[in-house]
């Protein structure tokens, strides 16, 4: 009896499973088909034998020809079997596809929602007092202050590298963790940039930074005063081993990829951590029907495997960065 518990069973694996019985049945057929064939055969020659015989082989005769009826009903029989067992690999491989394609759904959904609550962080830190003080009266005092904010939040939420405070002319007033950062000008940087002149939140995609060691991205919101004018931004440095965590968590076969990629179809996460920021997966069908935009969400079968396709959809206010999951199954 199948144990439903086993935290490594999985859909895949059962439908894998019931192909490759299928291949052995179908092998079987295969070997009745010729065992039928081999009657028919025997069957033709005893009923020219018996023809030879005459009257005497008169008997023999009857049994030949019942011999080749049977081996061609064998024939039709094992003719239709093998249809059947084509149709049921073909529902076991759409089963894996629907399934697939719910994983790689599943997959960017978590990603998105995650990702969806650093869009709030950030945009929260800013309003905050000790946030606010320090631009519009950066003294030691307000500093310490602020900085032992950025400092507690750092360490209570545990999934940034780094946070900071910036003034307007883009310059670094406090951080949390890597104070030899404090008095660098960030003016030229995109992030910075775009926050102030679009007097909004602003996302970058994932890339890798000196400074933290680390993959991240940076989710940055303009720092208001009272009267709601920009005098500031306040930046965040997320740490993307917590996206290892949703993806290490998904349950696919031993066999099977898991990719996130970036609308320009460059891998930014994978099971096996190979390739990133390096490998793109443009020369996938899957991946290029997703870029295109033609479709969000569905599958294709190429090289033998499925590549199932999901875009991000984004999450509330977090309108997502344009990446993908992409799943592949083998279904040799």
């Amino acid at each position: 009896m199948i144990d439903t518990k086993d935290e490594n069973l999985n859909v895949s694996t059962l439908m894998n499973e019931l192909k490759y019985e299928n291949r052995v049945m179908q092998q079987v057929m295969h070997k009745l088909q010729t065992i039928s064939m081999q009657s028919k055969i025997l069957a033709l020659n005893s009923g020219i034998e018996a023809a030879r015989a005459g009257e005497a082989g008169r008997g023999f005769s009857v049994v030949a020809k019942e011999i080749n009826k049977f081996a061609a009903a064998s024939m039709e029989a094992s003719k239709e079997s093998e249809g059947i067992i084509h149709s049921i690999q073909q529902k076991a491989n759409d089963i894996i596809a629907v399934r697939t394609v719910d994983i790689a759904f599943d997959t960017i959904d978590k990603i998105d929602r995650n990702l969806f609550e650093r869009n709030c962080d950030v945009q929260a830190w800013a309003t905050f007092d000790a946030v606010r003080n320090v631009i519009i009266n950066p003294t030691s005092e307000t500093k310490k202050l602020a900085q032992a904010l950025l400092k507690n939040i750092y360490e209570i939420y545990e999934v940034y590298f780094e946070l900071l405070v910036v003034d307007l002319e883009g310059n670094i007033v406090v951080t949390a963790k890597n104070q030899h950062e404090v008095g660098k000008s960030m003016a030229d940087r995109e992030w910075f940039k775009e926050t102030i002149a679009n007097n909004d939140v602003y996302v970058t995609d994932m890339y890798y930074s000196e400074v933290a060691q680390g993959y991240t991205m940076s989710y940055s919101s303009p720092i208001r005063d009272d009267q709601g004018n920009v005098i500031g931004v306040f930046s965040t440095r997320f740490n993307w081993d917590f996206i290892y965590d949703i993806i290490d968590n998904v349950k696919i076969d031993e066999q099977s990829q898991l990719f996130v990629i970036n609308k320009e179809g460059i891998v930014i996460a994978s099971k096996n951590r190979e390739n990133i920021l390096t490998k793109k997966l443009t020369d996938m069908k899957a991946v290029n029907r997703v870029l295109s935009g033609q479709k969000t969400r569905g599958y294709e079968i190429e090289n033998n495997q499925i590549c199932a396709y999901c875009l991000t959809q984004g999450y509330n206010a977090y309108k997502g960065k344009g990446w993908s999951v992409i799943v592949i199954e083998p279904i040799g």
